[in-house]
């Protein structure tokens, strides 16, 4: 599979669109080598209302549009964790059932996710691997 990714900065109002095609073992190393530290000491030196984002990575697989987004933050004892996003299609009902099921994209989150964890997450996402990501939303 191959896959396009976004960067969300602190500091600029527009997202930051990478598209050309990377592999799997690509995404990982970046997710891996961001400098999440980094960017959230500097989003803490920012004024509050020049903000714009966290820092955040969202890799879209091109094959099948479905999105894994992480988004770092501060626990209440500033160790680096995420919230994870997933944007996948899924079967909703349409007014409450009464006209049937269709199909539309929908996103999930998750808080509180360490970084190993978080990367684990994303392996999941690039192998194809969607049930267990699926169970990570379902808890």
């Amino acid at each position: 599979m191959t896959f396009k990714y976004s960067i969300c900065h602190p500091d600029k109002p527009n997202i930051e669109y990478r598209n050309n095609p990377i592999s799997g073992d690509e995404v990982l190393k970046i997710a891996k080598d961001y400098p999440w530290i980094e960017k959230l000491e500097f989003l803490d030196s920012m004024n509050q209302d020049v903000i714009y984002y966290s820092p955040s990575l969202d890799f879209t697989c091109l094959e099948n549009k479905k999105s894994f987004c992480f988004t770092a933050n501060y626990d209440k004892n500033k160790a680096l964790e995420f919230s994870l996003w997933y944007n996948r299609p899924k079967r909703v009902n349409v007014l409450f059932g009464l006209l049937g099921e269709k199909e539309k994209m929908v996103v999930d989150d998750v808080w509180s996710i360490n970084f190993d964890k978080a990367l684990k997450y994303l392996e999941h996402f690039v192998n194809g691997n969607y049930s267990i990501i699926e169970e990570l939303y379902n808890k």
